[in-house]
């Protein structure tokens, strides 16, 4: 059990490039994640062995340009790539979207000089990124962020702690948001820090829930001297930065949690189809057909959200909105999902034997990253009805 094998999501993709792009992903996710991922998981193992490959065959810098050794990927393209990703493991997934997230203000708002000589190692050179906005004080209110850069000389001076960073002591380097001026959004400036630069070290890894495999630590800034071309876009343009990236951000969250959420379902269908009870397979019976129907439903619906938001995206025209609606939508339906498939499965549900409950553990911590859920709701609404009065 199970005796069903999954099929194939069947992805509508715009060229014949993007179909051999999903075929290789398909391959490796196959061959070299999924099989590791239950022992690795458990055990928590970091697979920076496959981050390596995943770089090696291009598809750590998918959205970036090819001039500065991305791969010129729609978004709609690298989203389900990711999905892919994060069915087989969850670390990997979310793992690539951070990579991508951290690698934003710099390819999007660095100079071309910074571009010229930074990007390439960062997208296809091996690295790998961590991005560092939240603190212990500030997460939701991530405005209110204490870490500080002061002037000196031709260069800065970092000091301060970052909080719930994914790769955390593991990573190449840091996409680091630090006040060099005011409070609140006005006064914050975007570094770009290597992780080998003195003053910068990490805490031990948090005790998860889920994610085991992939280390989310404080990283600690004790007066980390770096140059001033490390400064990312003007000074006080930090926060407008981390706010552009973090709509993008969402959208790989969206499609990570449809990952999972695929996952389950193939599960669940696999084992219902599988189970024989009162002399025939469960899936027979009604009530658990619909369930089934409805987990398959709402897979879809949010894989044509996040889809139409990355089309927006690809076509510059905004996209926030939808963007936020993407997350909120995916990573709920990812926990409803999820718990679903475990009753699917019944007592082996809740055993570490089938992967379902692991599913579950690993969607809750997709409605809190990159925005919690009610954070989501909040900016849907001030699109809809304008900010708050105060």
């Amino acid at each position: 059990m199970p005796d069903r094998a999954p099929q194939p999501v069947d992805r509508q993709l715009p060229t014949d490039e993007a179909r051999d792009l999903i075929s290789l992903v398909r391959d490796i996710a196959q061959h070299e994640i999924a099989p590791k991922a239950a022992e690795e998981e458990g055990a928590g193992h970091f697979p920076r062995e496959v981050f390596t490959l995943l770089s090696r065959t291009g598809l750590l810098g998918l959205p970036y340009a090819s001039e500065h050794g991305g791969a010129d990927q729609p978004y709609e393209v690298y989203l389900q790539v990711l999905e892919e990703l994060a069915a087989a493991r969850l670390t990997v997934g979310l793992g690539v979207s951070v990579h991508t997230l951290s690698c934003y203000a710099l390819a999007t708002y660095g100079t071309k000089q910074q571009q010229v000589e930074y990007l390439p190692a960062m997208l296809g050179g091996g690295l790998l990124g961590a991005y560092c906005l939240s603190e212990p004080s500030s997460g939701s209110d991530a405005a209110s962020l204490r870490t500080r850069a002061v002037r000196e000389g031709d260069g800065w001076v970092i000091t301060g702690t970052k909080a719930w960073i994914t790769h955390g002591g593991v990573a190449d380097f840091y996409t680091v948001m630090a006040r060099t001026g005011e409070e609140g959004p006005r006064g914050i400036t975007a570094f770009l820090v290597p992780a080998d630069a003195e003053g910068v070290s990490a805490a031990a890894p948090e005790k998860k829930m889920g994610m085991k495999g992939s280390p989310t630590a404080q990283v600690h800034f004790d007066g980390v001297r770096i140059p001033d071309g490390r400064r990312i876009g003007d000074e006080g343009q930090g926060f407008a930065i981390a706010l552009s990236a973090l709509d993008s951000g969402r959208l790989g969250i969206a499609a990570c949690a449809i990952g999972v959420a695929q996952a389950a379902l193939d599960e669940a269908v696999g084992y219902a189809t599988g189970r024989q009870q009162f002399g025939r397979p469960i899936a027979d019976f009604q009530g658990l057909r619909f369930m089934l129907a409805d987990m398959a439903t709402q897979i879809e619906a949010g894989r044509a959200l996040y889809l139409a938001a990355a089309r927006l995206r690809d076509a510059g025209r905004p996209f926030a909105k939808q963007a936020a609606m993407a997350k909120l939508h995916c990573t709920d339906t990812a926990m409803k999902v999820t718990i679903d498939a475990v009753q699917v499965l019944g007592g082996y549900g809740y055993t570490a034997d089938f992967p379902a409950e692991r599913y579950m553990r690993e969607a809750k911590v997709l409605q809190i990253v990159e925005g919690t859920n009610q954070i989501q709701r909040m900016v849907i609404a001030r699109h809809l009805a304008g900010p708050e009065t105060r």
